[in-house]
């Protein structure tokens, strides 16, 4: 199989081989990597970081990957850019791509990465938008695997806010690979409709399944999966979060809902979390409404905490198979 020369810009965007291959890919990577065995086989590549939205995990996941891969890397800050302010979003992908053999973005609405996409004459990789996640999914589904044995007929319930980049890319790569879907939230945190009869072709096809629902103890039954997000995304105002406290506490993961849930099942959650007074905003949040736990209980964190953090490690591996698949053909 050839991606060379995509973008990665959505899950939409590739079938089930495809995104299977990906994972396969990272899995050969993890390896690898595991026995010190060296793959740097991009050397003299370079790559462009533009993080319009900071992170820790997106950000060493790419550099480290990049490395690994013997590529050269330029990390551009929202300082450090002048993307949409002093250039366009059109020429600024059109110098990159003079320069650079790959350009990931990070950053706010998914125009954004679609512009530079469509102006750029090398693959342009999505490290989160508002709209999608993709790289997250790829290691959600290869951490899914690692603990559970296989991908397909799997049910995974997500918790929370569903109308955004998790809900939204959990949504699509369930429904491409075979597995049942469930939103469980309010209706008003529902994906868009839109979205929703897009995956529904493809869960039919592919024997995936969606339900949204706002019933916790029918959302999680028997799932084996149980995933969820912070309840407030970088760059949205700090005045929702006594909304969000009211209308999704009903639906922060507990040891009742993991119990509710099928033997055996994992706990999903992509970094950071509020599990506990250990942040700033954690602190504030507790002074504030008098809370010290939010979309998870620390209780289920510290228990299920395997999978989450093989889970952000797999973020580097995935990583790594997307650039590495976009710029050269792999034998594995």
């Amino acid at each position: 199989m050839t991606l060379k020369g995509r973008d990665f810009l959505t899950l939409k965007d590739y079938s089930q081989e495809e995104i299977l291959y990906l994972i396969d890919l990272a899995a050969y990577f993890k390896k690898k990597k595991q026995k010190g065995e060296l793959t740097d086989e991009l050397r003299g590549r370079n790559v462009a970081l533009i993080f319009e939205k900071t992170s820790t995990r997106t950000r060493c996941s790419f550099e480290t990957a990049a490395h690994d891969l013997g590529m050269f890397t330029t990390y551009l800050d929202p300082s450090g850019s002048q993307i949409g302010k002093k250039e366009s979003i059109a020429d600024t992908a059109k110098v990159l791509s003079r320069i650079y053999d790959g350009i990931e973005y990070r950053g706010f609405g998914q125009e954004i990465v679609e512009c530079l996409a469509e102006n750029a004459d090398v693959p342009v990789w999505n490290g989160l938008t508002n709209e999608y996640h993709p790289t997250q999914i790829l290691a959600d589904m290869m951490t899914i695997r690692e603990h559970l044995g296989s991908i397909k007929g799997k049910t995974l319930a997500y918790m929370g806010d569903a109308r955004y980049n998790m809900g939204n890319s959990l949504m699509i790569g369930c429904s491409k690979l075979g597995l049942n879907f469930r939103a469980v939230a309010p209706e008003k945190y529902f994906p868009a409709e839109e979205l929703v009869s897009e995956c529904r072709k493809w869960a039919e096809e592919s024997g995936g399944s969606i339900l949204l629902t706002s019933d916790v103890t029918e959302g999680t039954k028997n799932a084996d999966v149980i995933c969820t997000d912070v309840w407030v995304s970088m760059g949205e105002p700090d005045e929702i979060w006594e909304e969000r406290i009211n209308d999704l506490t009903p639906y922060r993961v507990t040891m009742d809902v993991m119990k509710n849930a099928a033997k055996g099942a994992i706990f999903l959650h992509c970094l950071p979390s509020f599990h506990d007074l250990g942040t700033d905003i954690g602190r504030k949040i507790e002074k504030k409404y008098g809370i010290s736990e939010m979309e998870v209980t620390d209780e289920v964190f510290k228990k299920y905490e395997a999978s989450v953090f093989d889970e952000a490690e797999n973020r580097m591996h995935t990583i790594k198979a997307v650039m590495a698949a976009t710029l050269k053909d792999w034998e594995i």
